[in-house]
């Protein structure tokens, strides 16, 4: 216990060092504030030189607006700053530095100078001013066209026991990169050089978002998202939300800021989980870089020493706004026109008329769906509908003059549906197709899971989830635990869409199913949402897990692998993978289609070489 127990002011060294505390933890977190601070200067392009992962060095030099030489040391004092003048310009505050803790913090615990000339003084000026942060020092005359260089060496030279717990200079070096990128992403119209040790490592052009983000995230992260940019009053979402096949074991490909600013905010974070919850395969964590507009007064990022964490003033509102955009964004139907009405709709996916059973002469069961002859079951497309005149010109044009099949497929037109229309089958498992671009190959029991997932999901909202009653019962044999579970649940059975009896003490008999889950085994799928009920709980089927319950349901249901299916049953598959969203994957978040363009196909086969 201290001897000494009288209140006293502490030194104005250990005052900065005990900030530096808050403020500077590695390297990363002086290079972060010094890059704030040249963004905040209006710097077009900024240099950035470190040695020994920036423990040895650390030095950013800018082209901002500069300091003037009677404001350098102010600049390195505790608390000075020309970004606020008042409260309220901290409730409004717009810029990414403002409590002017940075570099004095960094003085306290490394080696620091700053050299600096104003830009509005660099015709009349005959050089730029340096000063030292040390007890005594005077500005000196320095070389500098414009702009500002700070200077951090030794990194916790005077604390050695913090600087035990720095990594190694490759791993510290890979915080600095960290943080330059998530800088870099904000600000497309700076070019940013990053050298370390004398070798340059990351060279950024001025770009527009587009291109910023390509050259930061990678080409293949464009290639796999969806530009996002809605608006709804003053709040403005945009950016890049990448598709569920370009999933992470990691959650190291997610950028979000607010009003430019790099965050870590566990409501946005729990937004954009939740808006990528039907899509995502396991424990993979989504990819995106999105940017959240707001006005400044509704948001406190002053909240956190190292400004990371935010706190919204209606966190709801912004929550569900963003929840929204993006789950929108990711359940668009790849269709552009609104789904057909039912009277033109053709019969779901999981009614028995959309699966019927071929007789033996079918070509489908002759050994799988031929090109050349117009596909039976006409009767499912939709009549008069101009994407079926078109199919049926497609099949036309397909025939040679002697109504035999032609050689070669039509070249496609630039007014076929987005997934085109089908050729054949591969194996029984995949859809092989033709559209504008070239061919196109869809996994059939995927895509179909998908499709009566979403229509599970819509018909149990509207509390219209159609039944049909089994012409004969489905009788089998059960457990007591399961006969039991099948009277305790009787009602919850009923709301989803079974009647099941039991028919004695070990058995039970399915009398009516859903009716999207016709072509299901009524006993396999009857026996796994019972061990659903009992793993738990009905409460939780019908509540948290209630989207699971749904997804494992429409799996029983889906097209098995091995169907053989004609091609009018596999275009109406893809007709309804159009108008259906999120059909891009399925419930396990596995791509369902995939797209082999023309030029691709071309260059496998050496074409025009």
């Amino acid at each position: 216990m201290l001897e000494d127990t009288a209140i006293q002011l502490l030194p104005d060294l250990l005052i900065s060092q005990i900030a530096a505390g808050e403020v500077v933890d590695r390297p990363a977190s002086v290079l972060k504030e010094l890059l704030e601070n040249a963004l905040d200067a209006g710097s077009s392009t900024i240099q950035i030189q470190l040695e020994e992962g920036g423990v040895k060095l650390i030095r950013v030099s800018d082209d901002g607006s500069g300091i003037a030489r009677d404001e350098l040391a102010l600049a390195l004092t505790r608390h000075a700053t020309s970004k606020i003048r008042s409260l309220d310009d901290l409730e409004r505050v717009g810029t990414l530095g403002f409590r002017g803790e940075a570099l004095a913090s960094v003085a306290g615990v490394a080696r620091l100078t700053l050299t600096s000339r104003r830009a509005a003084d660099s015709t009349a000026a005959t050089h730029a001013w340096r000063l030292k942060a040390e007890a005594g020092a005077t500005p000196e005359p320095a070389a500098l066209p414009a702009g500002s260089v700070v200077e951090m060496r030794d990194l916790y030279y005077n604390t050695p026991a913090r600087r035990k717990f720095l990594k190694s200079d490759s791993t510290e070096f890979a915080h600095c990169a960290e943080a330059v990128r998530r800088i870099a992403l904000a600000h497309p119209e700076v070019a940013f050089t990053l050298a370390h040790n004398g070798r340059v490592s990351l060279q950024l052009n001025r770009s527009d978002a587009r291109g910023r983000a390509g050259a930061i995230l990678g080409d293949d992260f464009l290639a796999e998202s969806r530009h996002l940019d809605v608006h709804a009053g003053s709040l403005r979402v945009s950016g890049y939300c990448a598709l569920p096949a370009y999933s992470r074991a990691r959650g190291d490909a997610q950028y979000c800021y607010v009003n430019g600013r790099f965050v870590r905010d566990k409501l946005l974070a729990h937004a954009l989980r939740e808006a990528y919850q039907d899509l995502l395969h396991g424990s993979r964590y989504p990819a995106y870089c999105l940017f959240l507009e707001i006005d400044p007064a509704t948001v406190d990022v002053n909240v956190h020493p190292q400004k990371t964490e935010v706190r919204f003033r209606d966190s709801r509102a912004v929550h569900q706004f963003v929840f929204h955009a993006v789950q929108r964004l990711l359940s668009t139907p790849l269709a552009s026109a609104p789904p057909a009405s039912a009277e033109l709709a053709p019969a779901l996916p999981g009614d028995r008329s959309f699966w019927p059973e071929r007789a033996a002469s079918s070509p489908a069961a002759e050994g799988g769906a031929a090109f050349g002859a117009r596909p039976p079951y006409q009767g499912s497309l939709r009549v008069g509908d101009a994407a079926t005149g078109a199919y049926l010109a497609f099949v036309d044009a397909a025939r040679a003059p002697d109504g035999s099949a032609a050689a070669t497929p039509p070249a496609a037109g630039a007014d076929l549906p987005p997934l085109g229309y089908a050729l054949a089958q591969l194996h029984g498992v995949y859809i092989l197709a033709q559209n504008s671009q070239g061919l196109v190959v869809v996994d059939m029991h995927a895509a179909h899971e998908r499709i009566l997932y979403e229509k599970l999901k819509g018909a149990l909202d509207e509390r219209q989830l159609a039944t049909q009653a089994l012409l004969v019962p489905a009788v089998f044999s059960a457990d007591e635990i399961e006969v039991a579970a099948v009277e305790e649940h009787a009602e919850t059975l009923q709301r989803l869409g079974f009647d099941v009896a039991a028919m004695g003490p070990r058995q039970l008999a399915v009398r009516r199913v859903p009716a999207l889950l016709l072509a299901a085994d009524p006993a396999s799928l009857l026996r796994s949402l019972l061990d659903e009920l009992r793993a738990h709980g009905v409460s939780q089927l019908m509540t948290a897990r209630r989207n699971d319950l749904l997804a494992s349901m429409a799996c029983h249901g889906a097209v098995r692998a091995r169907r053989l299916l004609s091609v009018a049953e596999m275009n109406a598959l893809l007709r309804q993978m159009e108008e259906t969203e999120r059909a891009d994957h399925c419930n396990h978040g596995r791509p369902t289609w995939t797209q082999l363009t023309m030029a691709e196909l071309d260059r496998h086969f050496l074409r025009g070489r």
